[in-house]
Formats: structure tokens, sequence, C-alpha cells
């Protein structure tokens, strides 16, 4: 276990009564946050804690309802609709907390709560609201920054009101969550947050849900693969996952393994993109992009891979390695951001400096090269994602957060900062590179 594990209490003296707050929750999945809250709030139900999630409205879904000993409480959209696009995100955020705040208003008439759990900057104008309405003290997860999402630079009005958001909301609450030791640095420097006050509880994964059964694997590897390796990947396709780099490098993994195979399997708006990449390097008999995979195509697919590539520029935490990792695959990481601390070079993997395709061959071909070694590198990262990450340990962390959280407002604590009535420091957003200026990991 990290060291970050020993500065939190994992034995709370009591069961908490949590109002959670996100953006997506099932059926709405957006990307993983929605499925991280849903773990993560199913989890604390089996240890006994209360937890109510409210959450967006979706079509066929009911308002309220329990399940999987959580209660949802779903916010219905207003009359007056915004288009959820990206000219309009900030006018559907405010129209968006608006509903959310009256939801989770009607929700504490029926149960009392001990603490506030906000997911991101979609919720911040509810959670602060919420805070200083209920006099409960306030956690939030900061799960990724815009800055860090754009390698430091704000160059758009949206992107730096964004910013202001996250720095009100991580300033705004008792205590703030981040998912690696990077993502607490980024946080500490970007929003002037005191390190002490940050508690690192990363993400979890269920490793039993990624492990396809022998037979699975087999028809994936016959489906994707060719005559020699393997090679996959999994996520968005977006320009700081750094798929291009991958693209870049199989020209020269081509050479050395005859057959190689690469599997791509996500989408998003960089897809046209790569493929024309791959078009220009005359890789379209090597690089097959297939498209978004469910949880039940996924885990078999990464089985089947002889290497499964994590190539990011900006990763805050890095699942898709965990998964890979709980599903058998040799995992060749970029050494940058959470990935960097989930992935033990010679260990439990190979890594390589972000953005730099030579490196990324090199780490591969050490997998394809050895078959032993990499063998050995993926048993030690599919022990340690049990044993770190399991979604029990996650909880007991995360209950130990809002323990402190409210020792904290008791005792004045941050939420000093927050209190009605009290004139806050105006929020200037530069127009350069914050990474630069603050000095954070990267």
């Amino acid at each position: 276990m990290s060291p970050d594990a020993a500065v939190i209490d994992l034995q709370p003296a009591r069961h908490e009564r949590v109002l959670m707050l996100s953006w997506e929750y099932p059926p709405v999945l957006v990307g993983g946050l929605g499925r991280h809250v849903h773990a993560l709030s199913v989890a604390l139900a089996a240890a006994g804690h209360e937890v109510t999630v409210v959450t967006r409205h979706a079509d066929g879904a009911p308002l309220e309802e329990y399940a999987d000993g959580v209660r949802i409480v779903r916010a219905a959209e207003d009359p007056v609709t915004f288009p959820l696009a990206t000219s309009s995100l900030l006018a559907w955020t405010m129209a968006f907390n608006h509903t959310l705040t009256r939801a989770a208003l009607r929700a504490t008439e029926t149960g009392g709560y001990d603490v506030i759990h906000a997911h991101d900057w979609l919720v911040a104008h509810t959670a602060i609201t919420l805070g200083e309405h209920l006099g409960l003290p306030l956690v939030t997860t900061i799960h990724a920054t815009e800055a860090g999402r754009h390698q430091g630079w704000l160059p758009e009005e949206m992107n730096r009101t964004i910013h202001g958001i996250e720095h009100w909301l991580s300033n705004a609450a008792t205590r703030v969550i981040t998912c690696s030791g990077y993502m607490r640095d980024q946080v500490t420097t970007l929003f002037e947050v005191p390190a002490g006050d940050v508690d690192v509880v990363p993400n979890g994964v269920d490793d039993r849900a990624w492990h396809a059964r022998p037979r699975a694997v087999a028809s994936a590897r016959a489906r994707f693969a060719g005559d020699g390796p393997l090679i996959g990947y999994a996520g968005r396709l977006v320009y700081e996952k750094g798929v291009q780099h991958l693209v870049r490098a199989v020209p020269y993994l081509r050479r050395r393994h005859p057959g190689l195979r690469v599997l791509i399997a996500g989408d998003g708006p960089y897809r046209e993109e790569l493929v024309d990449q791959a078009r220009g390097l005359h890789l379209h008999d090597t690089v097959r992009f297939a498209g978004f995979l469910d949880s039940t195509q996924l885990p078999a697919v990464l089985g089947a891979t002889d290497a499964t590539v994590v190539p990011s520029l900006y990763e805050p935490f890095g699942m898709v390695a965990l998964e890979a990792a709980a599903a058998g695959a040799p995992l060749a990481v970029a050494a940058t951001g959470g990935l960097a601390e989930i992935v033990e070079p010679g260990v439990t993997g190979v890594t390589f400096p972000h953005s730099d395709p030579d490196a990324l061959a090199g780490a591969v071909d050490q997998l394809l090269a050895d078959e032993v070694f990499a063998r050995r590198v993926a048993r030690r990262a599919r022990a340690m994602v049990g044993e770190r990450y399991g979604w029990a340990t996650i909880a007991a962390r995360t209950a130990g957060t809002y323990a402190a959280a409210r020792r904290a407002h008791l005792t004045g604590g941050r939420l000093a900062r927050a209190r009605p009535g009290e004139r806050r420091r105006s929020i200037e957003i530069p127009e350069g590179n914050l990474l630069a200026m603050g000095g954070a990991a990267g």
C-alpha cells in the first residue's frame, strides 16, 4: 500500500450518511466518472454507510429508486433546455446545477446527512450551495484539471472559466480527494490548496469483472491477431491519450515482429486523424480501429494481447492500465501522471517517456521479444490490482476522508473560507502556461 494510505483513517468511528453529487451515474455514462461514482457508492453502501447519489436524469429512468443499496435521486431537466455541446457547455452546466440543487434539497427533506461529496467541477455550484445552506462539510474529488487536459494552456474563455470553477470548488471544500500523487501536486500548485488538506485515494477496479474466460480470450485472439503478436490500446481517441505516438511506432515494431497486429479500441474526435495517419504510413493491414467495445468484450480483448499500450501525454490516474492488468495483459505505459505510480518498471510492466515513439517502440519490443518476462510482469500486475485497488479498500479510505472532513468542520477547519457572507478573493486566470508557472508535476 502506498505511503499516502497512512494519513487516512481506515477505521472511521461510525457509518457516514453521504450526499453524493455527480453529473453522470448509470444509466448515464459519458466517461469513467459515472462508473467510478457507481462503484464507490455501492462499495460504501456494502460497508454500511448510507449513500444518496443525486445525479442527472435519463429518459426512461425513474426519478428516484434504490439500487445496489444506494438511494438514487435524478434531477429532471427543466422545460427551458440547453444543448449539451462544447459551445454551450457552460450554459448547460448552470441550468443543470439549478435542477440538481432542487433535487438534492428534496432528498434532504427525507433524510439527514453528515457530509457532501462532489465529483468534479460540473456540480460545483450545487455542492457549494448545499454546503452553505445545510452547514455540512464538503468533500470534493478532483478527477482531472482543465489545465492538465490542455498541457497547461487555457486558450479560450471556456477553458479559463472551468479552471476558475475548479479553483473555487477546491478551496470551498473541507477536504479534497485526488486519485494520485500527481493530481495532488496539480491541485496544490494550480489551486493553492495546502497539501495537508488533500487525500490521495486511488480509483478502484473490480478485478473479477476483468477476468475473461479462456475460451473468450482465445476467440478474441482468433478475431483480431494475425500470425504474429497482438498489441492493444483501449480508451478515448483524443490528442492527450497519445495514440498518434503508438501509430508512429508501428512500422518499427512490424519490421521487428512479422505478422504483428495492432488493435485500437475506442472512439473520439481524433479518430479520423489517426486513421489518416495509419493510412499515410501504409498500416491499413496492420492497425485496426475497432470502435467502442463494451465491458462484455473488452476484458477478453485485453487478455488476448501480448502487450497493451497506454501512451498518454496526460493521465490523472490511468484506469485502463489497472483494467488491462486485471485482464492479464502485459503493460507498456507512458511514465506520466498517475500511470507512473501504478506501473513499476521491470516489475509490473515497462514504461517509456511520453510523446516519444522511439522509446514507446523499444518498451513494447522488450515485452514482445521476451515472452517469459512479459508473462511474469503481467502476473505481478494482476496480483497488485487485487491487493491495492479493490473497491472495499477504496471505500474505506474514502470514508476515512469523510471522518476527517467532519472533524475539520467541527473545529472550524477549511470551511471557514467558504462561510456565507464572507468575501472571497477573486480568481485571475492567466493567459499563459499554468503548469510551467506553477511547477506542477508533469
